[in-house]
């Protein structure tokens, strides 16, 4: 039912002209649904700004309204009130004097808050208007994810040296990990990372401390856990492995495993590696969703690249390769490859390690080195099931390539990546391998290397001139060239976690095999004479192609230098 607040509250933005009586009536049904402030769905349904809806309360009401993003507030401040307490009523303490304590809250009319916490603190209560969002961020800022829930555990649990043993029975390790705090905190940092958009996270024990790093858009970042959660490490670990199916009671050894949750309708695959290190075993936990990236369009190629590189994957033989280091998207790149392709009229089947997306229609084997079954013999078995096209999700040795390379020969589409800087130093990897250049050059269709840059934040990017340094980092006449070329920034906001960035997307260097470079491929050119060639021939390099996405203002001149690796471009 809509409370009395939240009825006073609309109808002083109905007074002020900010939203009809309609639209209050409105936010006022859906209030019923969700139990949220009528401000919050104001602004979640487009009808107001929060900004402009805060500052009319703060004049209606007499309050303050403060804004929180930019505040720094004394630690003995936050000691104050006790991390559940902030939680659980949605507050932050901001100042303390004479005896009185200033919260900044989302509904200051809600005088049962204000009357509780008088009562268990001790001291008078006075509250500020402040944004609910900005209120959660700062409890997380300053409590740590969690907080409340390790609290909780700290008090009700056995002490804390007892909590820090790493030799204690499975039985008790198990009973732990069900323990209703720890399977709610290791929540908190699963639903923490997915709405940071975090692509990995990171739990590493040092002497004092767990550590946990999320990785968003390529970069890791600390978040900040209180740091009692180092007492719980080895419930927090169990907790995962059991989520994962793994071994709780094994600590001297690695496991991997997976599990899957859901969020918002969406099923997302997360990938556990547990790995013992000095202090206790560390945790990695990849986040894998099938809604990302599996379309070609959505790689950020440039349009002339995507018309090239539908017709290379539509060709009945040959093999292709894309190249990069870890991290750099190229089994996604593939998966992009093998939706695009795939249908009723082909047999398709990849040999991975580890499967990472599932693709309806594809047959997907899993290599387990451990019992002999490699890249090279799930190749030979694989060519048994007459497939028309093939991915081998690495090619590592000799043996992988030269049944990958025999197998794009004899009329099958073969796909595959390799660990190199540059689409031409394929060629010299493969070679160096021990294959034979005729067979290098009779097989190979397309080498396309590739990055990931991340992305302006669209709410925040502001036109900017190029720096000096960065003209000179890219140097020649293509540096002197982007004088007074308009780049774009982000300048940092909520939304991109004042970073400047949202998301990422690829740079690529799509080198077409044509007959020249074929050539050069036989009679033992380096990879440099290829690159130069395909050059010539229209190839763009990495840093030319980021450089096209930096002048449209997709990312910045920033990111293009520091992923791209120095080389020389040619004069233009």
């Amino acid at each position: 039912m809509p409370t009395r607040d939240n009825i006073l509250i609309g109808e002083m933005l109905v007074d002020e002209g900010m939203i009809t009586a309609e639209q209050l009536d409105a936010a006022l049904r859906e209030q019923k649904k969700s139990g949220e402030l009528i401000c919050t769905i104001l602004v979640r349904l487009g009808l107001v700004s929060e900004e402009k809806a805060l500052t009319v309360l703060s004049r209606q009401l007499n309050i303050s309204y403060v804004k929180l993003k930019d505040r720094d507030i004394d630690p003995l401040i936050i000691n104050k009130v006790p991390a559940k307490f902030a939680s659980h009523y949605k507050i932050i303490p901001l100042e303390f004097k004479d005896n009185y304590l200033t919260i900044a809250m989302a509904n200051p009319l809600d005088v049962r808050i204000l009357d509780d916490l008088k009562l268990i603190l001790g001291f008078e209560v006075k509250g500020v208007l402040a944004s609910e969002a900005e209120v959660l961020e700062m409890i997380r800022r300053y409590y740590g994810v969690g907080a409340e829930t390790l609290e909780k555990m700290i008090a009700q649990k056995a002490p804390a040296e007892r909590m820090m043993t790493q030799a204690g029975q499975a039985e008790d390790l198990e009973a732990m990990a069900e323990d209703a705090s720890i399977v709610k905190f290791v929540n908190q940092i699963l639903s923490e990372a997915i709405k940071d958009r975090a692509s990995d996270i990171h739990l590493e024990p040092f002497q004092n401390e767990l550590r946990t790093r999320f990785r968003i858009d390529g970069i890791l970042y600390d978040v900040n856990t209180p740091e009692t959660i180092k007492y719980f490490h080895p419930a927090i670990v169990s907790r995962i492995k059991i989520m994962s199916s793994l071994n709780i009671a094994e600590r001297r050894l690695p496991q991997d495993g997976r599990f899957k949750i859901k969020v918002n309708d969406e099923e997302l695959d997360l990938r556990v590696s547990i790995m013992p290190t000095a202090f206790g075993e560390a945790v990695h936990i990849r986040i894998l969703s099938t809604r990302f990236f599996l379309e070609l369009e959505k790689l950020g190629l440039l349009s002339e690249d995507l018309k090239i590189i539908e017709s290379v994957i539509k060709r009945p033989h040959g093999i292709i390769f894309v190249t990069g280091p870890t991290g750099s998207g190229k089994s996604t790149t593939l998966y992009a490859a093998l939706a695009r392709i795939n249908s009723s009229a082909i047999k398709i089947i990849t040999i991975e390690d580890p499967v990472e997306y599932q693709l309806r229609g594809v047959n997907q084997v899993q290599v387990i080195p451990q019992i002999g079954f490699t890249f090279a013999a799930a190749l030979r078995h694989m060519l048994r099931h007459d497939p028309d096209v093939m991915m081998v999700g690495e090619v590592r040795d000799y043996e992988t390539a030269e049944i990958a390379i025999r197998a794009a020969l004899t009329g099958h589409l073969v796909f595959s990546t390799l660990h190199t800087n540059d689409a031409a130093g394929a060629v010299t990897r493969l070679l160096d391998m021990g294959v034979e250049p005729f067979l290098v050059s009779s097989s190979l269709e397309c080498l396309m290397a590739q990055r990931l840059v991340r992305m302006v934040c669209p709410k925040c990017k502001v036109p900017v001139k190029a720096k000096q340094e960065l003209l000179s980092q890219i140097g020649g006449e293509v540096g002197n060239g982007l004088k007074g070329v308009d780049f774009y920034e982000g300048r940092g906001c909520e939304a991109c976690r004042f970073t400047g960035y949202h998301g990422r997307t690829g740079i690529h260097e799509l080198l077409l095999v044509t007959e020249p470079i074929r050539e050069l491929i036989l009679s033992h050119a380096s990879s440099q004479q290829i690159k130069q060639k395909a050059i010539t021939q229209g190839m763009r390099t990495l840093r030319q192609n980021g450089l096209e996405k930096a002048k449209a203002g997709i990312t910045t001149l920033t990111e293009i230098v520091r992923v791209t690796q120095q080389e020389e471009l040619p004069e233009e």
